[in-house]
């Protein structure tokens, strides 16, 4: 199968089967043993879902009759060839080649001339009907409607921002071991490469590449010099307050990163790493290996602590609760399409409830943080502040960088070159 109808192929099954690109670009990459054939693979459909409604927009208004099926693999095969056009540096002549060649396998031979003629008027008419197309705000973003909806309930300043964040692709950020050196010592062997980085100006481990590289192309990775994490991700080890010797229940641990940056702070630390899927759960003790690093691991319920909890109190709690993933959408531009209005209240939900059968493990005078990549209050302050109102010793602490009026930290999508996330940190009173 071409580069181009696999790309088809994978965006139909993420917008018409609601598939997660998890789930397929592994296998839609293993087609290519180019490295250069699975980045343009990445490229095209990662672009694809990120301006997604854009793109279909123009296909409608070029196709003199509507599809049958506008999501299906023909569909799909357009918005290639126009995100190719329009996005990228490919030249016109070779884009509009390389996906007439790709109707052949989706088995659409009668499409050629459709498919060429589409194309060749886009790049007659695409500029001048993406200026009308752009005159809506929702079709200019390529967002759902409920999702940019919730965002101006929230706080009508901010959505033109994480919008136009989550369209661009996030950038590469290092954590840095500080067991084995400092963030200045690892900078300066990445500058002795001609890599360039900075220093984050507000995670003290972290640096952020100028540009992607492959993590065996980093320097001491392999020896647990540096891991790749966001540089929200990582400041939760400061919202922490480790000290030597405490115990912590990482409760919703997979992969690992926050288990072994706390790890990194305060080795001394007893830490019971929990997470309900075991095959996720080997990847933290994969990335504690490299790291030589120790914890406990277990594969359990969070939310059902008879079953895993052995009544001795927990000095620290981080849960990283599952949630809708929306504060990660530059990553993941499928959660876009995947991501429905009525998943949200279910999420938030099990964030209760996990908030609620977590809170008896803990010491008093212990601190629990909640952290989601969520974008959404109803994730966020909303849960914490139910959590509260139920919760009579239960006590919400500031934490740096909080907004005054904010129910805890909202980091957005975009600010200083970090994910959407979100953290609240309680005492038990």
């Amino acid at each position: 199968m071409s580069l181009r109808a696999l790309a088809a192929q994978t965006i139909r099954q993420v917008v018409n089967d609601g598939k997660s690109l998890a789930e397929l670009m592994p296998l839609a990459q293993q087609k290519f043993d180019d490295s250069r054939d699975k980045a343009l693979l990445k490229e095209i459909v990662y672009g694809v879902l990120r301006h997604y409604r854009r793109l279909s927009a123009l296909r409608d208004q070029l196709l003199s009759q509507k599809l049958k099926e506008p999501n299906g693999a023909l569909g799909c095969l357009l918005v290639v060839g126009l995100y190719q056009l329009f996005y990228t540096r490919v030249p016109g002549h070779a884009a509009v080649a390389a996906t007439v060649d790709g109707v052949d396998d989706i088995n659409e031979p009668r499409a050629r001339g459709l498919v060429n003629a589409i194309l060749r008027r886009a790049q007659r008419e695409g500029e001048s009907r993406l200026s009308k197309i752009d005159r809506n705000w929702e079709l200019l973003h390529s967002h759902p409607d409920w999702f940019i909806e919730a965002l101006k309930q929230q706080d009508k300043s901010s959505v033109l921002a994480i919008l136009e964040a989550n369209n661009h692709p996030a950038p590469m950020t290092l954590r840095v071991n500080r067991r084995k050196l400092n963030r200045d010592a690892y900078l300066s062997k990445l500058n002795a490469l001609g890599i360039n980085a900075t220093a984050h100006p507000e995670a003290s481990d972290a640096l952020t590449l100028q540009d992607p590289l492959d993590v065996n192309q980093l320097p001491g990775f392999a020896d647990g010099e540096v891991s790749v994490q966001d540089a929200a991700a990582q400041l939760c080890a400061d919202y922490l307050q480790l000290q030597p010797g405490l115990s912590v229940l990482d409760a919703c641990a997979a992969p690992g990163g926050k288990t072994a940056h706390m790890l990194e702070r305060e080795n001394t630390l007893k830490v019971l790493a929990l997470d309900n899927d075991a095959t996720r759960l080997q990847r933290v003790q994969e990335n504690l290996s490299r790291l030589q690093l120790h914890a406990e691991l277990l594969c359990a319920d969070a939310g059902d602590n008879k079953r895993w909890w052995n009544g001795k109190a927990f000095d620290r709690i981080l849960l990283d609760a599952p949630c809708s993933g929306t504060g990660v959408i530059r990553r993941h531009p499928d959660i876009k399409w995947l991501r429905r209005e009525r998943d949200i209240p279910a999420l938030a939900a099990t964030q209760l409830q996990l908030l609620n059968a977590l809170w008896p493990t803990l010491a008093d005078g212990g601190l629990l943080l909640y952290a989601t990549c969520s974008a959404l209050r109803a994730e966020n302050a909303d849960v914490v502040e139910r959590f509260l109102a139920e919760q009579a010793h239960a006590k919400l602490l500031p934490l740096p960088g909080q907004r005054a009026g904010e129910t805890g930290r909202v980091i957005r999508c975009g600010e200083q070159q970090m994910d959407g996330f979100y953290y609240a940190l309680l005492q038990k009173i």
